[in-house]
Formats: structure tokens, sequence, C-alpha cells
């Protein structure tokens, strides 16, 4: 059986559903071919990135693309979004300035101001003049004392229930609380999901594996590409390259060549003893690879928590990053990576890596040693486009006519990927369409409701609680 699309999207991570969706935003007739049983399987994400706070090494100009980028994503998906702030602070056993955190939040806040004053509904992070706040020692031993507050609204509740947790004595002075809020992947999946499955531009197909791709752009047909699946035959006019991890696969099945490293990572799920307040997400930064690398706690609903380790014990892996060799274009992992990513991981395992995290933690949250394993790890593996293992903004590529390979790290440079592919469809006359004429929104179709059910769903489906696709603030 055959079926004519103008575009096809192999991929249903992030990228590729952004990508579906903004097609079909503007009725452009698309397919999306995803191999797992649900869409945005790929590696978790549970902040915005909304500035590069987590990311004291990188440049200016990548903090500010992440930050215009989050900001976009935040107004795709606002019922993704926890409103819950994030603390920054820096071990006192490593080099880094305090000082340098603060000069380059600054200059974030001067852009969050700028990107406000261009569209007002840009105005996701708060105010401007609130996109950080800073705290010297006196006023954190003054806030220890005041009493918890069960539902922090302002910068100093949630202060006052995050020191009275931390061991101060480990951390430079002053501590920063930015709007660096939160992103819950289980209810962007939902919305994404159920958007795409009842829009009549997109015709979604999953638990399908992409067999084969044939070149017809040299061939005077009226299409440019035939994508095969098992069992049908689809005729597009041009190719979206979203597989995550594994583009090369699909670039050296096109006899293209390209450079990228991928790496491997996870974080780990654990439960804490119930709290009186509600607490920030936690960043305690330190020299990534090392015993002392960044450490994260990510607070979600009923006492879950999130922990990223930036050592090799916890988040990092022995040949967890990996180029590709000779001639080829995709990297490939080790045996024991490649099984954790095709089978998941052993129990051992689970216990054992979850247990060094919350020791991790625990250096700095001491009654957080307590804490127990809540679940199996969220992993996964990401693309880093080039040979620079420390970018962070990866966007996309155009390697050939009608062909787009999407390069994302972060997931909030998806939307800045889809907009480019829909301005490269219409360099190449692919479509002919004003971005503004007749356009829809097929995600405000979705209700709050249907999100909550189907995010609880795939949380289960996926092996963890159903409170990890809560939001912690309610909306």
């Amino acid at each position: 059986m055959e079926k004519t699309h103008r575009v096809a999207v192999i991929g249903g991570g992030v990228s590729g559903a952004v990508a579906a969706i903004e097609l079909s935003n503007l009725g452009i007739k698309n397919v999306l071919f995803e191999k797992e049983k649900s869409l945005v399987n790929g590696p978790p994400f549970c902040h915005l990135h909304a500035g590069g706070n987590l990311y004291p090494d990188i440049t200016d100009q990548q903090c500010q693309t992440l930050l215009r980028q989050s900001i976009e994503m935040a107004r795709l998906f606002p019922e993704s979004i926890d409103e819950r702030p994030t603390l920054i602070s820096v071990q006192k056993t490593e080099d880094y300035s305090v000082k340098k955190i603060t000069n380059r939040l600054d200059m974030l806040r001067e852009h969050y101001a700028f990107l406000v004053e261009q569209n007002p509904a840009n105005k996701v992070l708060g105010s401007p003049k609130d996109y950080y706040r800073i705290y010297n020692k006196e006023e954190l031993l003054s806030l220890q004392q005041r009493n918890t507050v069960k539902i922090p609204t302002q910068p100093d509740e949630w202060m006052i229930n995050a020191i009275k947790l931390i061991d101060i004595e480990k951390l430079k002075t002053p501590i920063i609380l930015v709007q660096e809020y939160g992103w819950n992947f289980f209810r962007l999946a939902a919305q994404a999901q159920l958007a795409l499955e009842k829009t009549d531009h997109c015709t979604l197909h999953l638990n399908t594996e992409v067999c084969e791709i044939k070149d017809f752009r040299n061939k005077n047909t009226n299409y440019n590409w035939e994508v095969h699946t098992k069992d049908q035959v689809f005729k597009v006019d041009y190719l979206v390259n979203s597989c995550g991890y594994k583009t090369g696969v699909l670039d050296e099945t096109l006899q293209l060549k390209s450079e990228r490293l991928i790496e491997f990572k996870a974080s780990y799920v654990s439960q804490w003893k119930p709290l009186e307040g509600l607490i920030p997400e936690l960043i305690f930064h330190g020299k990534r690879g090392t015993e002392n690398g960044m450490a994260q706690l990510t607070p979600y609903c009923n006492d879950y928590y999130q922990i990223h380790g930036m050592t090799k014990d916890v988040t990092l892996f022995p040949d967890g990053l990996m180029d590709a060799k000779g001639s080829t274009s995709q990297p490939k992992f080790n045996k024991e990576i490649t099984r954790k990513l095709e089978n998941g991981w052993e129990e051992n395992e689970v216990n054992s890596r979850t247990k060094k995290s919350i020791d991790f933690i625990g250096k700095f949250v001491p009654s957080f040693k307590d804490a127990k394993v809540g679940g199996p790890p969220l992993f996964g593996a990401q693309q880093i486009a080039g040979k620079d293992p420390d970018l962070r903004v990866g966007e996309v590529k155009f390697p050939s006519r009608s062909y787009a390979r999407s390069e994302i790290i972060k997931a909030s440079s998806a939307y800045t990927v889809a907009s480019k592919i829909i301005d490269k469809l219409k360099e190449e006359k692919i479509i002919s369409f004003n971005k503004t004429h007749n356009r829809t929104n097929i995600l405000e179709k979705i209700s709050t409701s249907e999100i909550d059910r189907l995010s609880a769903d795939f949380s289960a489906m996926r092996g963890y609680s159903r409170d990890l696709s809560k939001l912690l603030v309610k909306r």
C-alpha cells in the first residue's frame, strides 16, 4: 500500500515530535515514524536550561541561545513546565568563581528583558528583574532560623526550605536562586502524542521501524523519496532525520559522511522522607568527571527525586562518550552500554548506582543519605554534532537537497530546528505558505485532564511511579 505525504519525519523524540507538530500547525501533510510504542523515549530532561546555568564553562552566546530556545519551548508546552526555581551554588573544593556566575546572570537578565520587550509573551520565567536573587552567608544563616513554608511563592520562602537541609560549610557563598524552571518530559510526550493523534495533517506510526529509504530525487518522479516500512511504502517530498543519537545510521544509508559524538548518561530516581515544605532544584557546581563533579537534586511530587552527579560513579560512564571510527558516521557504544539502551538495567546495577548517587548528594544534603531507590534509572544517549564535547546548543543541518538532519543536544532546541526546517521547505519550493496564514495550534486542543491521564500512563509504562508525571507546583 502506497501513501503520499509532503514530509517524512523519522524518529519520534522531542525534535521529531515538535517538527511534526509545527508542520501540522501549518497544514503541511506529514508522516512521523517512531519505533517505540510512544513518543519521546529518549534521554529524559528535568529543567528548561533557561540560560545554561548548569554549564559554567559554555560560552555566553550558547547561554543566550539556550535562554531564547527555552522560552520558545515553554510557550509551546506550558502544561509541562514546573514553576519552581533552581538553587545554584559552588563547592568549596572548586576553582569556579561565584562572581563569574553572577556576572553571567546579569548578562542573561538583560537578555531576558530584551526578549520580553520584543514580545511580552516571552515573559514565561517571571519578571526579568526577578530572574535571579543572590544570598550572602549572613542572609542564609538568618533564613535558616525562619519557619518552613509548605508551599513557597517567594524566593526567600524557597530558600528558607532549602537552606535548612544544606550543609552550607561545604559551599562558597553567596548562593543564588534562579528562575530556571523544571520541565516534565512525561507531560510533554503526552501532549505531543495526543495532538498528533488528533490532527488530520500528521499520520503517526508508532511501533514502526523504517526498513529502507530509496532516493528518487533524480528519477523524474513527482516525489523525492520512498520510505519503506515492513508492510507499507510512503512517497514523500522531503526527509527529516530525527533519529537522535542514531542520526548517523540514516546518514550512512544515504551515503553521507558526518562528524558527531554520542554520549550515554543516566540519572537516578530516589524516594526520600516527606518534607515540611517544597524545595527548589539544587545544584552544587564542581568540575565534570572528577569526584567533585556537579551534583544535582531535582524534586518531584510525593517525595520522589531525580539525581545527577557529573562523576564516573553516577551520571558519567567509562566509554560513555564515543566518536565515529574511520569512514563511518555512526559512533558505537560498548556492549555494556548497548545492553542498557536496548534491554534495560540489571537490578544490581540499578541499586548500586542509585545508592552511589544518594551518597553523593548526601555530601551536601546530609539527611538525604536516608533516601531509598525509587525506580529504574532515567537514561539515554544524545548526539553532539562535530568534535566539541562541551557543545550544548545543537540545531539542524541540510547536507543534501530535500534532506534535513536534526542535531539537537538539549530538548529546548527542538522548536528552533522545526522552524528552520520549515524555512528550508519554502526555500526549496517544496511548499509555499505564509507562516501566519491559517496557522493553528494543535497543542491547544489538548486538555489538562487528557495530559494528566496519558502522562501518568507513560510514567507507569516505563517502570516509574505515576507521581513523576505530576507537576510539583500546580498551575
